[in-house]
C-alpha cells in the first residue's frame, strides 16, 4: 500500500519532503539541546522551522518550544547567542552575572561546548542506526533451509510450488542449510529456463516439482528518478521482452541494459490486473557506482532492484544483531558519501551525483509513493548524510565549531572575534555556492 497514494503533484511531493526533513532536523537540534542542558548550557529557544511562529509554549527550564512558518530547517537558540548559528551577543553577554555566563555556549567550558555542538550529527547517526535495526528486524533474516512463504504474481502459473515448501536444491544445485553457506552462487549454476525443477520437502517427504526461474526479470523496486520510474513503470512488473527478445532472468536483463551503451530499449511488460502486455521504450542511463574494494564505476542502469519468484520464508534477527548491522549500514553510507565527494572534486565521476533540494524533494516523493517502508528507509539514509554534511570543517557547520574548538585546545584561546566573523562569513558563502551548485544539478542535469 503507498505511504501517500497518487504522489504526483507537487504538493504531495513537498509533503513528503517536509516530513522527511522536519524528522531529521528535530533528532539533530533535540541532539543539541539535550546534551547542552546536561552539560549546563540553557537554551533559549527549540525552533523547528524558520519565520513566523505558528505555536509556541515555554518548558520549566524556560526553553520556549516553537513551531514556526517555514519547515525547512530549524535551531536552537542558547544563552548569550545573536542568531541561530550560536554568534556572540556582545550586549547581552556583558549584563550578565559571571555566574550566568557559565549557562551560555561561550562561557561553557570547552568539553561542554564541544559535546553539545558534536551531538547534533551524532543524534543523525543514531537516529540511521535505528531505524535501520528497526527494519532489519521487521524483515527478518531468509530462513535456513530456505522455504517459501507465498509465490509472487507472475505472468503464469509456473509448476507446483506452495506456500511451506523447504527448498532443497534447484535444478539440481543444492542450497546451503546453514549460515555458513551463502545463495550468492546457485544463480549461475540454474540453466536460464521459464520452468526449472526443484526438489522441495514437503510434508516431511521429498518431492521434484516445476517452479519458476528463481531470479526472474521482476521488479521488487525502482531507484528514485530513474529511467523505470520516469516512464511509469512498478514495483511488481514482469519484464518479458526486450527488444522482441523472450528473457526469463534478472542477469539476462542486466546484461541487455549495460551492453546497450545508452541506446532505448523496447520492452514488453506483464503487470498484474492488466489485460495484456504493456509496451515501453526506455534509454539506459550511465550511473556511477560504488565498488566493494573502493572508488566508482560507471554502468549503465535502468533503475529497478529484482528479487526471488517467490517470498522467502523469514526468521527474527536478534536487537543486538540488527543494531549491528544498522550501524555497519550507516557507516556504508558515510564512507560512500565521502569517497562520492572525493571522485567528483578530482573529476573521476561526473558531478550530477550531487543533487540539491529539488532533488532531494523529488526522491522523497517516488520513496513515499513505493511505500513507508521505502520512505522510512530513505529518512534514515538522509539523516546519515545530514549528520555527515554538518561534521564538515566549514565555519556555520558544527563541523568549523568543532575546528574552533579544536584550535582552543592547542592554542589555550579561542579565534579572534574579527576571525570568527570573516571565516564564519566565508564559511557561509561557500554553502550558499554550494547549494547554488547542486540547484543548477538539479535543473540541468539528466
Amino acid at each position: 500500500m503507498d505511504f501517500l497514494p497518487q504522489f504526483g503533484s507537487i504538493f504531495q511531493t513537498l509533503v513528503a519532503f517536509v516530513v522527511a526533513l522536519s524528522i531529521i532536523v528535530a533528532i539533530h537540534e533535540y541532539g543539541h539541546y539535550i546534551i547542552g542542558r546536561l552539560s549546563g548550557i540553557r537554551a533559549e529557544v527549540f525552533s523547528l522551522g524558520f519565520g513566523p511562529v505558528l505555536f509556541a509554549r515555554t518548558d520549566k527550564h524556560g526553553t520556549r518550544w516553537q513551531l514556526a512558518a517555514l519547515p525547512f530547517g530549524g535551531y536552537v537558540k542558547f544563552l548569550g547567542d545573536s542568531d541561530a548559528a550560536s554568534g556572540k551577543d556582545d550586549t547581552a553577554l556583558s549584563t550578565l552575572p559571571e555566574e550566568d555566563r557559565r549557562m551560555t555556549m561561550h562561557g561553557a567550558p570547552l568539553w561542554a561546548r564541544t559535546a553539545t555542538v558534536a551531538a547534533g550529527p551524532v543524534f543523525n547517526f543514531i537516529l540511521s542506526t535505528l531505524i535501520f535495526a528497526g527494519l532489519f528486524m521487521m524483515q527478518g533474516d531468509i530462513a535456513r533451509p530456505l522455504a517459501v512463504a507465498e509465490m509472487r504474481p507472475l505472468p503464469a502459473a509456473y509448476g507446483a510450488l506452495e506456500p511451506g515448501d523447504r527448498v532443497l536444491a534447484i535444478a539440481g544445485f543444492t542450497l546451503p542449510e546453514d549460515e555458513t553457506g551463502s545463495f550468492d552462487g546457485f544463480e549461475e549454476s540454474v540453466p536460464r529456463d521459464a520452468v526449472v525443477d526443484y526438489r522441495v520437502l514437503r510434508n516431511e517427504r521429498e518431492q521434484i516439482v516445476d517452479g519458476p526461474y528463481p531470479y526472474p526479470p521482476l521488479i521488487t523496486q525502482l531507484a528514485p528518478n530513474s529511467a523505470a520510474y520516469d516512464i511509469g513503470l512498478k514495483s511488481g512488473d514482469v519484464i518479458q521482452t526486450v527488444e522482441g527478445a523472450e528473457i526469463v532472468s534478472f542477469a539476462e536483463l542486466k546484461e541487455v541494459v549495460e551492453a546497450s551503451d545508452g541506446r532505448a530499449l523496447a520492452l514488453t511488460v506483464w503487470r498484474e490486473g492488466v489485460d495484456g502486455p504493456l509496451d515501453f521504450t526506455l534509454a539506459p542511463r550511465r550511473v556511477d557506482e560504488p565498488r566493494p574494494e573502493g572508488g566508482f564505476s560507471t554502468q549503465w542502469r535502468i533503475g529497478i532492484a529484482g528479487g526471488m519468484a517467490f517470498e522467502p520464508a523469514t526468521e527474527s534477527k536478534g536487537v543486538v544483531s540488527a543494531i549491528s548491522d544498522g550501524g555497519v549500514q550507516t557507516w556504508r553510507i558515510v564512507e560512500s558519501s565521502v569517497s562520492g565527494l572525493w571522485h567528483m572534486i578530482t573529476g573521476a565521476i561526473s558531478t550530477c551525483n550531487m543533487t540539491g533540494p529539488i532533488g532531494i524533494a523529488q526522491t522523497s516523493g517516488a520513496m513515499a509513493s513505493q511505500g513507508a517502508v521505502s520512505f522510512i528507509w530513505f529518512v534514515a539514509a538522509l539523516s546519515t548524510a545530514v549528520g555527515l554534511l554538518n561534521l564538515f570543517p566549514i565555519p556555520v557547520l558544527d563541523g568549523g565549531h568543532l575546528v574552533f574548538f579544536a584550535y582552543e585546545a592547542v592554542v589555550g584561546r579561542p579565534p579572534s572575534d574579527k576571525a570568527l566573523k570573516v571565516l564564519m562569513g566565508a564559511g557561509l558563502t561557500l554553502i550558499l555556492g554550494v547549494m547554488l551548485f547542486a540547484l543548477t544539478n538539479d535543473v540541468l542535469c539528466p
